[in-house]
């Protein structure tokens, strides 16, 4: 199993997960010609996925939905109340409604060799969640979009081998900084994002001896920076409370805009 990071922020988003027989991307936020251009540089195209997994109806998370939806009929997997916001969303165009596959929180499902688990999230949408895979006694998770953790997220992602997981924001940075009040309230509410020290903390509870590498993702470009994501993790791991060390695990920091190394689990 393997996993890339096509893009990986508040500008859009898109990640793919697959194996030798069995292709997914998760979420489809940036054009169509960008999802095809990163997985061209690990050596597939849009037309051999299987599916579409769509976390939640942001439009950073399914802002080129539509126009893949339409060239590739590829099948489309969301909870019920995210295929709602999906078709309420204007912006993405028709979309055939046979394509829709509903998925529901702790339910496991098969798409080829993988066996997907949705997980559910607090975030301000309609029914988000997020995914973990599944194959041959491995497994791979990608956790973003969540405004607090518990011990049901902890559960969900115990003994992961690779963990994607949202550093969205430096508290600082965005208290400091030219967001409005509101939106400032909302990204660091219970329904908003991941700050790098609540990321940090999160990764403290699951931390195990064969987790093989922890990828940072969807980093906001305007209240964060990967140096700084990858340091207040290091720093949350170095001084929490765990036997493990920062340098025990390969850490990476997902792009915004551009395909991330492809991880194998």
């Amino acid at each position: 199993m393997n996993l890339c990071s096509i893009a990986s922020g508040s500008s859009g988003n898109c990640i793919y997960v697959g194996d030798h027989d069995t292709h997914i991307i998760i979420d489809a936020g940036i054009s169509g010609k960008k999802v095809e251009a990163g997985l061209n540089g690990i050596g597939l195209k849009t037309s051999e996925m299987d599916g579409i997994l769509i976390t939640h109806e942001h439009i950073d998370h399914i802002g080129g939905l539509g126009v893949l939806a339409r060239r590739y009929g590829l099948p489309i997997y969301a909870t019920e109340g995210t295929i709602d916001g999906i078709l309420r969303t204007k912006s993405v165009g028709e979309i055939p409604t046979e394509l829709f596959c509903i998925v529901h929180e702790d339910e496991a499902f098969q798409i080829g060799g993988l066996t997907i688990n949705p997980i559910r999230v607090s975030h301000d949408a309609a029914q988000p969640v997020a995914y973990r895979f599944f194959r041959e006694g491995k497994s791979a998770a990608v956790m973003t979009d969540l405004g607090k953790y518990d011990d049901y997220i902890i559960d969900g992602l115990k003994d992961c081998n690779v963990l994607f997981l949202e550093a969205n924001h430096d508290i600082n940075m965005l208290q400091v900084g030219r967001y409005p009040y509101y939106l400032k309230q909302r990204i660091l509410g219970d329904r908003g994002h991941l700050s790098n020290e609540s990321s940090g903390r999160l990764l403290c509870r699951l931390l195990h001896d064969k987790l093989k590498h922890i990828v940072l993702g969807h980093l906001s470009a305007e209240n964060n920076l990967a140096e700084l994501a990858y340091e207040t993790v290091r720093m949350e791991i170095t001084m929490g409370d765990t036997q493990y060390k920062f340098n025990d695990f390969p850490v990476s920091v997902a792009k915004r805009s551009e395909r991330s190394e492809l991880i194998a689990v």
